[in-house]
């Protein structure tokens, strides 16, 4: 795990605007990998962006960048870099002797992200999982801390490195943490047949969108929720009744831009809840000024996860948080985010979207009421397709 604890811990970020790409958009990046960095327990510093057609193959960035990025770090003493976008072995080992200071990417500040936030045995071995995929093609000489658990005769061949070791303990740490997620699958799939005598509701969205905050809401529970990323790993299902109609509602983790594809993988069991849900409700933040980027991140991760054709219910929340900048009234600038009004940007999705929605603040309980009463409405007309001959779902106890 990185510690990024250490009161001298000093960082740098650094992004790359490839051709076609807006500058505006790197500098929002940046804004979310420094979120990433604080949410970590780490002190976002200076920012380094370079415009090129594609990533330098050997340094990420161009040699002249890199030297730029080099005198910055002799004259103000830095401790690790954080590169926005996965970088192979090589980059890091070429820019770590290049800067004389730590390389992560953002692959690795998120993994680490994860592991501090993963509290259940689920999801343990769901982080380390994905941290061991990630680590193993990474390995280099100063990984020399990996256990030795499965040292002995026969297992360490004539002149063999330690690097060679650390690679065979890490190939036999990733089958022994697959052999346990897949029981902790079966363990998954039967508590989720408990539930299918109810409609499922899962929570979806970008990251730090207010889920959980609505969840507690919505159930009258108590899910931890926190003004930081990736607040929620594990999954938690709760039974609601909204005018007498039963359902079954989950809280899932939250999506990014970039998620590493071994997290996707290793938390496979987890977003099926995802997956076998009957509706979705799609939790935006609409005070955030990358939204429309952030739903389409969502919308991109549903798709791989088979999940995109799902009725889905689209909640902007956080419109406390709202606010634009006025236009002069003889100004001709074609309106943008920033200076569209709330209600404006909500009749704009209401004529662009086929997808019931509502405005909400979860945080002040605005629209609450209205938010039930849409969700009642989509729930009963997928309860009355699925049981056409009652008027509300099947109200006996589930086992969550």
């Amino acid at each position: 795990m990185i510690d990024l604890t250490a009161p001298s811990e000093t960082t740098i970020l650094i992004g790359v605007t490839r051709a076609g790409e807006d500058p505006s958009s790197t500098r929002e990046h940046l804004d979310e990998l420094a979120f990433l960095i604080e949410t970590a327990g780490g002190i976002p510093g200076k920012r380094f962006t370079q415009r090129l057609d594609h990533p330098d193959p050997r340094t990420y960035v161009g040699s002249g960048k890199l030297a730029e990025i080099a005198a910055y770090v002799v004259k103000h003493p830095t401790d690790l870099a954080v590169f926005d976008d996965e970088l192979t072995p090589g980059q890091i080992r070429n820019i770590e002797k290049a800067l004389n200071c730590r390389v992560i990417d953002r692959n690795n500040l998120i993994l680490d992200i994860f592991a501090r936030r993963a509290r259940t045995a689920t999801a343990k071995t769901q982080v380390e999982l994905a941290q061991c995929e990630y680590l193993l093609p990474r390995l280099t000489r100063r990984w020399t801390h990996l256990e030795k658990q499965r040292g002995g005769i026969g297992l360490r061949g004539p002149g063999e490195q330690e690097i060679e070791t650390d690679r065979r303990y890490l190939r036999w740490r990733i089958r022994l943490l697959k052999q346990k997620l897949k029981e902790i699958d079966k363990q998954k799939a039967t508590q989720r047949k408990k539930r299918r005598e109810l409609v499922r509701v899962a929570l979806v969205g970008y990251t730090n969108a207010g889920k959980s905050t609505l969840m507690n809401l919505l159930s009258k529970s108590d899910v931890f929720a926190e003004d930081k990323l990736f607040a929620t790993l594990d999954t938690t299902v709760r039974k609601v009744a909204i005018h007498g109609q039963p359902f079954l509602i989950s809280d899932t983790v939250g999506f990014i831009r970039k998620l590493p594809h071994t997290l996707i993988e290793s938390f496979r069991s987890t977003l099926d809840e995802v997956r076998e849900s009957d509706l979705l409700i799609h939790v935006v933040d609409i005070s955030h000024p990358g939204h429309e980027d952030q739903i389409s991140v969502v919308r991109q991760t549903l798709a791989d996860l088979d999940a995109a054709d799902k009725p889905a219910i689209m909640a902007f929340n956080k419109i406390d948080a709202f606010h634009h900048v006025e236009k002069e009234q003889d100004d001709l600038t074609p309106g943008v985010r920033a200076n569209l009004s709330l209600g404006e940007l909500e009749q704009i999705w209401i004529a662009r979207e086929n997808t019931p929605s509502v405005f909400i603040s979860a945080a002040d309980k605005t629209h609450l009421p209205e938010l039930r009463e849409l969700l009642f409405r989509e729930v009963r007309k997928i309860s009355r397709t699925r049981w056409p001959d009652s008027q509300i779902a099947p109200t006996g106890i589930v086992t969550l």
